[in-house]
Order: structure tokens, then C-alpha cells, then sequence
């Protein structure tokens, strides 16, 4: 089943904007995807209890590109967010982020906690992971980190074919699975994205001096933090550190998970987050 999609007008933009779901407004977004009318698997966690509101930050889709770029900083994509939800006219909302989105939730929760009723962080960091941890993937003591690169790189390229892009995308993913074998399994639906190129490129280089660990103090929102255990994008310590630092958090690990619990442990990742969306009515 196809997402709606709108292009909203905010007083920075325009924006693509994919919704489905029913109930309270929940936001997603990742720093550098580019969503379509498929969908996303991770906002598709939602969709059973939420409207969800899957968002084509700028540079992605039909959304804006950016006239400088320091737009592309995630303090300039929180603001981005905000100008869409008051554009859509809701007071509050969830925001919910896996990965690279987790890292802006962060960003988020710091600067707009007032607009939010809560946070979901899912294998994330508040800060650069990659050189201070060799079970990071990213590191490069890792045994898997010279395959990685050469899966992000060829994803970059815009002359790959669908089906060389499909076969790249599912390989790099099967390095941050618990059980690889599975993959078929986890990603059986017809969801696909691309990745923008120009965004994780700033992205690379913003996270070298990315750390809001002494900040995290400053969310107000209550936050859901959830890591897969064997997580090896955002390994579990940076996940712990998120809870301890956060006043209003709490934590829930997933023992036979990756950097995927919402796919690899699919009802104990929905039960969590009913049990805790359960807590703030």
C-alpha cells in the first residue's frame, strides 16, 4: 500500500511529505534517505496506532534544495521540522528516529522539546561513534569496515542501476543484521529508498565534530531509547550513555538484535513502544 504525499509550504520551504497511519501525529525522518510513496520499514513500525508523517528533508525528493550549505547542519533541520508541523497545524508531536535520525532526535529534543510529547531514539549516538569504538563498523580496527566503504561508495554513484542498486543496498544491510540469513525475511515488502548523495557527504563530515552529550540534560520530553544489543552502526554504549543523560529516559535493549530491532524483534520492539507511549496518556 502506497503512502499519501503532499508538499507542504512552511516559511522555509517547501517539503515532501509522505503520511499514513491513524491516531496521534508521529514524525520520522533519517539525515540523508529519500522517501517515496513505499514507504519506509521503520516508520512503518508505527502506522498501526500513529499518522505518521515521514519526511523528505531538504536536498531529497520533491522537497527544497538549499541555497547555502549550512541548511543541511541538523540544528537547520530541526528548524526544518518545526516549520513543517506548524504548517500542518499540530501543537505536538512524536518524533522518531532509527540511526542518523536518532542523532538529529537529539539535536531535536534539545532545541524544541516543547513541541514534542515524546522521543523515540532506535540504534543511535549523541555523538561521533565511529573512532571511539572498534565494534563500530565505521572504525576502522573493524573487520567488516573496508567492505562497508566500498558498499557506501558504489551507492553513491546516480548511473547505478535499480537492480545493481538493490543488490548493493541489500548487502550493506545484511552487515548490520544478527541473523543475515534473514534478511529476505525482514525486507519482504515492496519498501524502497535512495540514499542523498550531498547530504551524507555533509553529513560526514558534520559528525566529526558531532557531540551533544553535555547537552542532552536540556531534553525535557520524555525519550525511548532502544538498541539492539549486538547493534554495530551505533553499539549499545552510546545508546546507554543517551539514557543516563537524558532526565526522562529509559532504556530497552534487544538481545538478538542488530542495528534493526524494530524488523529482527518486531513485536518485542511494538510491545515497548505501546508500553511506553502507554505511560504519557
Amino acid at each position: 500500500m502506497k503512502w499519501d504525499v503532499q508538499l507542504i509550504q512552511t516559511n522555509r520551504g517547501t517539503f515532501e511529505v509522505f503520511t499514513r497511519g491513524n491516531g496521534p501525529p508521529l514524525c520520522v525522518t533519517h539525515l540523508y534517505s529519500e522517501f517515496n510513496e513505499s514507504g519506509d520499514y521503520f516508520g512503518e513500525a508505527f502506522t498501526d496506532h500513529y499518522t505518521v508523517y515521514l519526511v523528505n528533508l531538504k536536498e531529497t525528493g520533491r522537497s527544497d534544495a538549499v541555497k547555502a550549505p549550512y541548511e543541511l547542519l541538523m540544528v537547520e533541520t530541526v528548524f526544518d521540522l518545526e516549520s513543517i508541523r506548524e504548517a500542518l497545524g499540530i501543537d505536538r508531536w512524536v518524533f522518531a528516529g532509527h540511526s542518523t535520525g536518532g542523532m538529529l532526535g537529539c539535536v531535536y529534543g534539545i532545541h524544541a522539546s516543547l513541541s514534542l510529547n515524546a522521543l523515540i531514539l532506535v540504534g543511535a549516538a549523541a555523538r561521533e561513534y565511529a573512532t571511539s569504538s572498534s565494534f563500530c563498523i565505521y572504525h576502522k580496527d573493524h573487520p567488516q569496515y573496508e567492505r562497508m566503504q566500498q558498499y557506501i561508495e558504489a551507492l553513491k554513484d546516480s548511473k547505478l542501476d535499480n537492480e545493481e542498486r538493490k543488490m548493493i543496498s541489500s548487502e550493506r544491510t545484511k552487515l548490520s543484521l544478527y541473523r543475515p540469513e534473514r534478511y529476505h525475511h525482514y525486507f519482504s515488502k515492496s519498501i524502497h529508498k535512495k540514499m542523498a548523495t550531498e547530504r551524507m557527504n555533509f553529513f560526514a563530515r558534520e559528525i566529526l565534530q558531532f557531540d551533544v552529550t553535555k547537552q542532552l540534560q536540556k531534553v525535557t520530553a520524555p525519550a525511548l531509547i532502544m538498541c539492539g544489543k549486538h547493534d554495530e552502526q551505533c553499539p549499545l554504549p552510546f545508546s546507554e550513555e543517551m539514557a543516563e543523560r537524558i532526565p526522562h529516559a529509559s532504556l530497552v535493549v534487544f538481545n538478538y538484535s542488530n542495528h534493526y530491532p524494530f524488523l529482527e524483534e518486531e513485536s518485542a520492539f511494538n510491545d515497548s513502544v505501546n508500553r511506553f507511549m502507554e505511560t504519557l496518556a
